[in-house]
């Protein structure tokens, strides 16, 4: 893989290329334009989150880029996701563009996007090129992005200049995106960190079109989930990698990627909060924690776990502690309706969680002093869930009086996932607990009258959980 010429590659099998060669590229090739496109179903939803944003912040130019590509090995770059808030502001996927709302005397604002346009067929950029499309494919021109986002496109190669040439307007942009257009903008950090805050919160609440694709995702995650187990018993032949590989196909079929590196922990590894090396045994007669999410193709993540017994039947003291998960997941769940504060799931969940410890002997009681005390912290380590969205962890620069102090309301989505990990080198709980890690999370979309859990579809009590591997398994 990889250009010669056009990256400079010392070693590179071709020195140079000749006119005749150039003048042969140049000729013969289509008219590939499409003149058939419509907008995307998600543009008017989209244009409703930018006039929000513009509301908040009147009089001033806003800047949003999508992010470039970054380099995974030498020459070899990471695959190319567009920051969310691009994402969540336009609706689109491309890598080197920016989303640009200029303001208007009114208060409003216009807004315009900053795209990579196509290659032309008259200089040798369509091959040669660190873009080319010739080797990373073909990208929309600029008319075809403006019929699809709804939004006016130049070109992104001149950005930077344009951006700079017009001065005295205040400005604000997300930073640490693209370094180019963030040299080109005097703005001010304490700012541009409004900014950020006021996107993220503007994805707090999903609006219909992003609830359909977070349905989606918890579904594709579902079958995927269903696939693992399916598998399992070619998992103990090799390693937790098995899991993971078994997943990501299902992700890679039916959405854009994985939302977050999947976590497939057997044995003593479930009580490593976020284990993804998945390079260890699976052995019957202990437990895997499994978490993983589909990112659907407009990149909403789903963000399910299910501890699930290797050998299909759970161990007595296994049981006990998946028992005392889900109790904890029950009352947790049972305070996400609107209305409630955003911390009342976490607490009901850990005080369960605390009262257990407490009755095993594992923490000092009474369980309400332990609790103010944080002590059931040691074996339940993490919150209790979070936002979920475009990313795994959404709204996270949300401020904490619109987030953590704030009210559920309708449309909000969370995970609510509890858990209880016991180290293997814990010598506080009796040896047969030891190495054992139990989490059960859900996806719940805050209705009108309660929540809607997305990912009900997989089993969760234990009972459930083992009739479940039986049939699937065989």
């Amino acid at each position: 893989m990889g250009n010669d010429v056009a990256k400079g590659r010392k070693n590179g099998l071709y020195s140079g290329i000749s006119e005749e060669l150039s003048a042969l590229m140049r000729t013969g090739w289509a008219d590939t334009e499409r003149h058939d496109l419509t907008a995307d179903e998600q543009a008017p939803y989209a244009a409703a989150r930018r006039e929000a944003l513009s509301a908040r912040f009147p009089g001033e130019r806003l800047v949003i880029p999508s992010g470039n590509l970054k380099t995974r090995s030498n020459d070899d770059p990471y695959p190319f996701r567009p920051h969310s808030a691009y994402v969540h502001m336009t609706g689109d996927l491309a890598r080197d563009g920016a989303l640009v709302l200029e303001p208007r005397a009114d208060g409003g604002h216009d807004a315009y996007c900053y795209q990579l346009p196509r290659d032309g067929r008259d200089t040798d950029e369509f091959w040669l090129g660190y873009t080319a499309e010739l080797w990373m494919g073909r990208r929309r021109s600029l008319a075809e992005s403006e019929k699809v986002l709804g939004l006016p496109c130049r070109d992104v190669r001149t950005a930077a200049a344009d951006l700079a040439a017009v001065t005295g307007v205040p400005t604000r942009v997300v930073r640490g995106v693209d370094p180019v257009l963030e040299a080109a903008l005097t703005t001010d950090e304490e700012r541009d960190d409004e900014l950020e805050e006021a996107l993220s919160e503007l994805r707090l609440v999903k609006d219909a079109w992003e609830i359909g694709e977070m349905r989606k995702a918890v579904d594709a995650t579902v079958r995927g989930f269903t696939d693992a187990v399916a598998e399992l018993s070619r998992a103990v032949a090799t390693s937790e990698r098995w899991i993971e590989g078994t997943f990501f196909r299902r992700a890679r079929v039916e959405g854009n990627h994985v939302g977050y590196g999947t976590i497939c922990a057997a044995g003593p590894h479930a009580t490593i909060m976020h284990w993804t090396d998945n390079d260890g045994p699976v052995r019957p007669g202990e437990l895997l924690l499994f978490d993983a999410g589909v990112e659907g193709r407009t990149l909403y993540t789903a963000d399910v776990t299910r501890t699930l017994p290797i050998s299909g039947t759970f161990t007595p003291v296994q049981r006990q502690v998946y028992d005392a998960v889900y109790e904890a997941q029950e009352a947790g769940m049972a305070c996400v309706k609107p209305g409630a504060a955003y911390r009342d799931f976490h607490e009901a969940a850990q005080r369960v969680l605390t009262e257990k410890l407490v009755e095993w002997g594992f923490i000092e009681g009474p369980a309400e002093r332990a609790y103010e005390l944080g002590l059931q912290r040691r074996f339940t380590m993490a919150g209790t869930g979070h936002m979920l969205g475009l990313d795994v962890h959404d709204c996270a620069e949300a401020r904490n009086e619109e987030y953590v102090d704030g009210p559920l309301v309708p449309g909000m989505v969370l995970t609510v996932e509890p858990g209880l990990y016991f180290q293997a080198d814990d010598l506080t709980v009796p040896e047969e607990w030891r190495g054992i890690g139990v989490r059960i999370e859900d996806d719940l979309l805050v209705t009108e009258d309660g929540h809607e859990n997305l990912s009900a579809a997989l089993p969760r009590t234990s009972d459930e959980v083992e009739a479940w591997m039986a049939r699937v398994a065989g």
